[in-house]
């Protein structure tokens, strides 16, 4: 009797072992939040995320804590920007996370400028010009034509990871290409107005979104990429702004708001504040179709 109970219990463990591999999910480590949310709608029940900053933070300016090295140790895939935006944190954070799965050259290291054209890329790179990255204006995910790109590459790299559900995979991707693509239309049809408008903008973060929808930019808040605004460059920026049509003064969230509210008093353009990424839990179309709806006031 007492052999039949530990057999038993034996078959038991190894069933519940069996369903616990059955069941495991990839485990994905996101450095911002749009590749979280992309990521999320490629990989749905498949995938456990982990997104190592929010919609408020700054990208650029994030410390490789304990917390993080520790979700990246245990990490099947990174998918991070790349172009050098996480270029303060994240070498740091391969480093000592020792985890070769995700490691550059790996199946597990996504960069998702890899695979668009970046623009605004420098003839020179040198230190006096600010935070200029060699490689290109790294700020895609305001570009949805780009991001449809990044999407198919990216669901991609989940099927070599995971290749039991490569059908899972195919039909999400399917899915989300065809909302998107329907999304691109009517963001577009409703940013008409936009077009041929001009912003001044606090960073080059807008490029991609304004190309996108054809508006001009007038001027930038930061003297250089990264320096924060100085009084003599706000003071020129306000006398050269006087005579034009400006639609709104662009900056967002992580950014401080102190020299756009300034700006906004002194010449009465509107300043709005934009999420650049998406919200924890907010979907890639609910966070765009919010952006679209900032910028149109």
């Amino acid at each position: 009797m007492s052999q039949f109970i530990q057999k038993s219990g034996m078959l038991g463990l190894l069933f519940l072992l069996g369903a616990s591999v059955a069941h495991a999910k990839l485990q994905v480590f996101a450095c911002e939040p749009e590749w979280s949310a992309l990521v999320r709608e490629l990989g749905g029940k498949h995938l456990s995320i982990y997104t190592a900053t929010n919609n408020r933070q700054d990208p650029h300016y994030i410390q490789a804590r304990p917390s993080l090295i520790a979700k990246a140790r245990r990490a099947d895939l990174l998918v991070c920007t790349g172009a050098e935006l996480e270029a303060g944190w994240l070498p740091l954070l391969l480093r000592k996370s020792g985890n070769r799965k995700i490691l550059a050259g790996k199946q597990g290291h996504f960069m998702a400028t890899r695979y668009v054209r970046l623009l605004e890329k420098p003839r020179i790179v040198d230190r006096s010009m600010g935070d200029i990255h060699a490689a290109g204006n790294p700020h895609i995910q305001l570009d949805p034509a780009r991001m449809l790109i990044v999407a198919k590459n990216l669901s991609k790299t989940l099927i070599k990871l995971d290749p039991k559900n490569r059908v899972y995979y195919q039909q999400r991707l399917r899915s989300f290409s065809a909302i998107w693509k329907k999304k691109m239309r009517y963001w577009k049809n409703s940013a008409r107005s936009l077009k041929g408008k001009s912003i001044v903008v606090h960073h080059k973060s807008w490029v991609y979104l304004r190309k996108w929808l054809g508006i001009k930019r007038a001027g930038t808040l930061e003297s250089r990429p990264g320096v924060p605004p100085t009084v003599s460059h706000l003071s020129k920026l306000l006398s050269e702004l006087r005579s034009k049509s400006i639609h709104r003064i662009v900056y967002a969230t992580s950014q401080n708001s102190k020299a756009a509210k300034w700006l906004s008093r002194k010449t009465g353009i509107p300043a709005v504040a934009v999420d650049i990424s998406p919200a924890a839990k907010e979907s890639l179309v609910q966070w765009f179709d919010r952006l679209i709806r900032n910028l149109l006031g």
